[in-house]
């Protein structure tokens, strides 16, 4: 069963800060619960397992290293996939497709990622294959990720110290965030299928 408070107890702060780089940064990262470790690592914060803000500064500092490292490797080796021009997925118009998309909706894609499973994990890989301005990535990489590490840290932190005892609450909590964090992907398949109906 899914206990994040047995995850973080036994991964300690080095592997929070590396669970939170993987899942923005590597490809097979997306499986990783970053929402509901980090809200989790707050709640346990205000009881005083972290300090909150060494806690806060360095998985700011691995997010957004994770992005940019998304970013360029999507870029460097990403493009070269899709160049080939092989199969159905591999094919330069989606190189096209990708450079337009970014070009229009990039700024807020590399924001609202932060928020969204799976997708935080691929979409600076796919700016990077979209070749998006990097001077604009990495500010809006900064923005996002301090955003997204501070909200998800401090709901946990402040909603500890209203409750002495947190570990019967968090696992409910954690399986909420999840369902949540999904409802845009949920949402954009149904949308998919009605206008495929329509």
């Amino acid at each position: 069963m899914f206990d994040p408070i047995l995850i973080i107890k036994t991964v300690g702060l080095i592997g929070i800060v590396f669970i939170i780089f993987a899942e923005t940064g590597l490809f097979f990262g997306f499986f990783f619960p970053g929402d509901s470790l980090l809200f989790t690592a707050g709640l346990l914060s205000s009881h005083g397992l972290f300090n909150i803000y060494q806690l806060l500064i360095l998985c700011i500092i691995a997010a957004i290293l994770g992005d940019s490292v998304g970013y360029w490797s999507g870029k460097k080796y990403g493009r070269k996939m899709f160049e080939r021009d092989a199969g159905f997925f591999f094919k330069k118009q989606r190189i096209y497709d990708a450079e337009k998309f970014y070009e229009k909706h990039g700024k807020y894609t590399i924001i609202i990622a932060r928020f969204v499973p799976i997708i935080r994990t691929f979409a600076p890989i796919v700016a990077g294959i979209g070749s998006m301005n990097y001077a604009t990535f990495i500010s809006y990489n900064i923005f996002g990720g301090m955003f997204w590490i501070s909200l998800m840290l401090f709901l946990g932190y402040f909603l500890g110290s209203l409750i002495s005892n947190p570990d019967t609450y968090i696992i409910p909590i954690a399986f909420l965030i999840i369902f949540i964090s999904f409802i845009p992907i949920f949402i954009k398949i149904i949308r998919h299928k009605l206008n495929k109906n329509n």
